[in-house]
C-alpha cells in the first residue's frame, strides 16, 4: 500500500524553516564571536548567552496563549519579517563600529522572542496542515528535524565563522536575508481552518488553562517530563564536555569539533528512523527505548577510554535524541485539540528551557566537588531514572487510547 504524500504546502514550510535554520546557525556562531571581539569578560559573554533563553522563561506560556488567539500562518511570516528588520540594526552598528554588548544581548533576546512565537505557531500550524494524521506528522517532523540538524548544526556555524571573516556585519545580514526569504515562503502557505473561537477569557486565565491541560494529562505530562529532565542531564554533560574531551580523552579543538559532529550525525540518523521505530515498536515503547539508549550512551561516554569510543557513544546518544524529538512532538500534535495546541506546545518547551540552567549548575558543581566523569554518571542515572518513571505514562496502551480519542477531531479537521 502506497503512503499518502505530504501536501505541497509542507514543502514550502520545510523550505522556509530550512532557510531560517541555516541563518540561525550562522548567527549562533557569529553572536558569541562578535561578543568575544568586544570583551573578554566572562560575565558579559554570559549575559549575551543568557539573553537568548530568557523569552521562554518569561513569556513561554503567555506566548502560547497568544498564538492560540492569532492566525498561525500570519504569526509566522510577520515574526520572521520582524526578525529580518531587527538584524539590520546590529549589522549597521557593526559596520559603523558602534556595536556593544548591550546591543548584542538585546538582539539575542528579541531573536529568541521571535523564535518563541514562530516555533509555537509552526508547531500548531503543522497538524492542521496535515489533517492531524499521526503517520504524516512523524514523516514531516522527521524531515523538519533532519533539515534543522543539517543546517543549524553542520552548515550554519562554519558558514557564520567564514562570513565573519568578510566583515562583522556580513553574518547578521545573511541571517536577515534568511528570515526575509522564510517570511515570503510562509506567507504563500495555504490557509488552514482556525480553531473555533472559545469563550473570551483573560490571557492569563487562558495560559493557565493550557498549562493545567498538560499537568492533568498523564501522557502529555510524560512527554513534557522527558525533555525537561533530559535537558538537566544533557546540560550537565555539555557544561563539562569540552574539558572532559581535553583532559580525559586528550583531544584538542579539532577533535572536540569532530565529537560534536558525531553527535549531530547520530541525530540525523535517529530522525530518519523515528517513524520506522514507531511502527515496529509502537510510539510509547519506542520513546521508552530511545530514552534508555540516551542514558546508556551517556554512561558509555563517561567510561570511554578514548576519543573513538566517546564519539561512538555521542553518536548513539544523538540518534536517541533525534528519534525522541520526532516521535514526542508528533504524538503531541496528533492528540492535542487545535485550540490548545499553542499553549500545550509552549508549556512543554518552557519546562525544558527552565530545566536547562539547573543542569549547567549541576554539571559544574559535580565536576568541581568530585571529578569530570561524575557529571556524566549523574546525567546517565538521571536519564535512566526518568525513563523508568515515565515508561507507564507514555505506554503504548495510553498512546493508542489518546489517538483513538483524538480521531473524531482529525476527521472533523479533514472535512473542513
Amino acid at each position: 500500500m502506497t503512503s499518502v504524500k505530504l501536501p505541497v504546502g509542507f514543502g514550502r514550510l520545510w523550505t522556509a524553516q530550512t532557510v531560517s535554520s541555516l541563518g540561525d546557525g550562522v548567527t549562533h556562531a557569529a553572536l558569541p564571536l562578535l561578543a568575544v571581539a568586544l570583551t573578554r569578560d566572562p560575565m558579559a559573554l554570559a549575559v549575551v548567552t543568557a539573553a537568548g533563553t530568557l523569552p521562554w522563561l518569561l513569556f513561554g506560556v503567555l506566548g502560547g496563549a497568544l498564538v492560540d488567539r492569532w492566525d498561525r500562518r500570519r504569526t509566522m511570516w510577520v515574526t520572521d519579517a520582524a526578525r529580518a528588520v531587527l538584524l539590520i540594526v546590529p549589522a549597521a552598528a557593526a559596520a559603523f563600529d558602534v556595536l556593544s554588548i548591550p546591543l548584542l544581548a538585546g538582539t539575542a533576546f528579541l531573536l529568541a522572542l521571535g523564535g518563541l512565537f514562530f516555533d509555537t505557531a509552526a508547531t500548531a500550524y503543522l497538524p492542521d496542515l496535515l489533517r492531524r494524521d499521526p503517520a504524516l506528522l512523524e514523516r514531516a517532523n522527521a524531515r523538519l528535524r533532519g533539515a534543522q540538524t543539517a543546517t543549524s548544526g553542520f552548515a550554519g556555524p562554519p558558514a557564520g565563522s567564514a562570513l565573519l571573516a568578510l566583515g562583522r556585519s556580513v553574518p547578521l545580514l545573511a541571517d536577515a536575508v534568511s528570515f526575509a526569504l522564510s517570511a515570503l515562503l510562509v506567507r504563500s502557505l495555504p490557509a488552514v481552518p482556525r480553531p473555533a473561537a472559545q469563550a473570551r477569557e483573560s490571557l492569563l486565565r487562558q495560559a493557565r488553562a493550557g498549562a493545567s491541560y498538560v499537568f492533568k494529562d498523564r501522557l502529555l505530562l510524560g512527554l513534557a517530563l522527558r525533555p525537561a529532565v533530559g535537558n538537566i542531564a544533557f546540560l550537565a554533560v555539555e557544561t563539562v564536555l569540552a574539558l572532559f574531551a581535553h583532559e580525559r580523552l586528550g583531544v584538542g579543538a579539532l577533535g572536540f569539533g569532530l565529537l560534536l559532529t558525531a553527535e549531530a550525525t547520530g541525530g540525523l540518523l535517529g530522525a530518519g528512523i523515528a517513524s520506522f521505530l514507531g511502527r515496529r515498536l509502537g510510539t510509547g515503547t519506542a520513546l521508552t527505548c530511545t530514552a534508555t539508549i540516551e542514558g546508556l550512551a551517556i554512561l558509555g561516554l563517561a567510561a570511554a577510554p578514548n576519543a573513538y569510543v566517546a564519539g561512538l557513544a555521542l553518536a548513539v546518544c544523538g540518534a536517541g535524541m533525534g528519534a525522541t524529538m520526532v516521535l514526542g512532538p508528533s504524538l503531541r500534535q496528533a492528540i492535542v485539540p487545535a485550540h490548545l495546541m499553542g499553549r500545550v506546545a509552549s508549556t512543554s518547551r518552557m519546562l525544558a528551557m527552565c530545566a536547562a540552567p539547573f543542569g549547567a549548575f549541576l554539571g559544574g558543581w559535580l565536576a568541581t566537588a568530585y571529578d569530570l566523569r561524575t557529571p556524566l554518571y549523574a546525567a546517565a542515572g538521571l536519564l535512566l531514572a526518568m525513563t523508568a518513571v515515565t515508561a507507564t505514562m507514555t505506554s503504548n496502551r495510553r498512546v493508542e487510547a489518546a489517538l483513538l480519542d483524538a480521531r473524531p477531531q482529525a476527521v472533523q479537521t479533514a472535512a473542513t
